[in-house]
């Protein structure tokens, strides 16, 4: 067996998490490449190095004296050093990095995090070091060229047993150091996987998988012990983000298996993430999540259905302004939009105006202060009852639906409701198909 296995910054953030990586990474054989992202936070008031490094090459960007912000990097890892006891002399490499960094640019600069902590954790394991810009590589339009990603990867692994591997970035088309957005160590994790035909990409990060509603909202909400691709990015689109959204598509073609797992807490059955499994979920829904801060435009106008093209044109509008659509409920003669409010604050009425000019409907307005709660499930396709369980959890609750929306793949319901309910009705949901459903049991 091979696992590609990462640990993202909450696991390097300090010597006593390098401590817990070592263990876990001895405990198994079949981890032979370990990926890294840079040092997380060590509290809630610390500062990760990666917000550190942004920071930095603002200083050098606008000319102010950046020598504070780089003691701080400079510390973080000396301390590393000096308390695992390891010999690399990374002091003589960060101050040559710091002495050069008006050559550099910003994605060579932000990505050091990630270059020096693997360096450090490749000489605590006894394994190799291999530079992600020697391996990984973008293409022109900033997609990862795998057919070369892959040869370049598999000559490493006949050279070297055991190596560590820095995430979040790689090298453009022109060999220069190339970033992925923000979280990208999750995506180098899952590049490895795939083109190394690994049989599991472990993802080590500070909680033991997904839970099946946000513990903020619902008290000790039950795990998600297996998930789907498809379910994991409907809920993460919907804020229940363990997982970069883009991690998932190297890995999924293939089938191989995600592993979510704690750090801190090795012993946790975590949430595997996987397309095709026979695992057989005890509720009909998987999870649920949700989002506020929406906005719904609605249009009506006397033979909408008759008139080709109306709904392109409301759309072709908000893409003028670069407007993202949520969900597009309809009826014969008119139908609503719905926007994240972020996306208009500063063009709503511009938007409506022209909407008016140019489309003449008979009537149009907003609600604003909504909020969209998904329901998600593979197995609600196969469980008769679901949407009327769901729908009546709310009545009981007096909470008023104000849009309904289910997906074609007949895995996901979403309802829109006003901000002050959205707790009440996760709460709601979350009652109705897990809590009720265990006491019947």
């Amino acid at each position: 067996m091979l696992k590609i296995t990462k640990f993202g910054g909450s696991s390097v953030a300090n010597a006593t998490q390098f401590k817990k990586v070592k263990a876990i990474v001895q405990a198994d054989p079949s981890r032979k490449y370990v990926v890294v992202s840079a040092p997380g936070k060590r509290n809630s008031s610390d500062n990760k190095i990666t917000d550190l490094l942004y920071l930095l090459d603002a200083h050098r960007q606008y000319h102010v004296d950046a020598s504070n912000v780089y003691r701080l990097i400079r510390q973080r890892f000396v301390d590393i050093k000096t308390e695992l006891g390891l010999k690399q002399p990374i002091e003589k490499e960060l101050d040559t990095f710091y002495t050069n960094l008006n050559t550099y640019t910003q994605a060579q600069i932000v990505s050091r995090g990630e270059y020096f902590c693997a360096k450090l954790m490749a000489e605590y394991l006894g394994y190799d070091f291999v530079d992600a810009k020697d391996i990984i590589r973008f293409n022109l339009d900033k997609t990862i060229d795998m057919q070369a990603t892959a040869a370049k990867l598999q000559a490493k692994c006949a050279q070297y047993e055991h190596f560590v591997f820095p995430g979040f970035y790689g090298s453009s088309a022109n060999n220069q150091i190339q970033v992925f957005s923000r979280g990208g160590g999750d995506i180098t994790g899952s590049i490895l996987a795939k083109c190394l035909n690994a049989d599991m990409y472990e993802n080590w990060t500070d909680v033991s998988g997904f839970l099946m509603a946000d513990p903020k909202i619902v008290d000790h909400p039950k795990q998600i012990t297996h998930i789907t691709y498809s379910e994991l990015r409907e809920l993460s689109y919907m804020g229940a983000s363990v997982l970069h959204e883009e991690a998932i598509f190297p890995v999924k073609e293939a089938n191989i298996p995600i592993h979510i797992l704690n750090t801190n807490h090795p012993e946790d059955p975590g949430t595997i993430i996987q397309e095709r499994t026979n695992v057989k979920n005890p509720y009909a829904i998987t999870g649920i999540a949700g989002k506020e801060g929406f906005v719904s435009i609605y249009i009506y106008k006397k033979h909408m259905s008759s008139e080709v093209g109306y709904i392109r044109k409301v759309l072709s509008i908000l893409e003028m302004y670069n407007v993202s659509v949520e969900h597009i409920p309809s009826g014969i003669d008119s139908f609503s939009v719905v926007v994240n409010k972020s996306d208009v604050q500063d063009s709503l009425y511009e938007i409506l105006a022209r909407i008016k000019t140019e489309l003449k409907p008979d009537e149009i307005h907003t609600e604003e202060n909504l909020a969209l709660i998904s329901t998600v499930g593979k197995s609600m396709s196969d469980s008769p009852g679901v949407a009327g369980k769901l729908f009546k959890s709310l009545g009981d609750q007096k909470i008023n639906i104000r849009m309904i929306a289910q997906s074609s793949d007949e895995i996901n319901i979403t309802v829109a409701v006003l901000c002050k309910d959205f707790k009440a009705t996760i709460r709601s949901i979350y009652d109705a198909f897990v809590t009720k459903e265990d006491q019947n049991v």
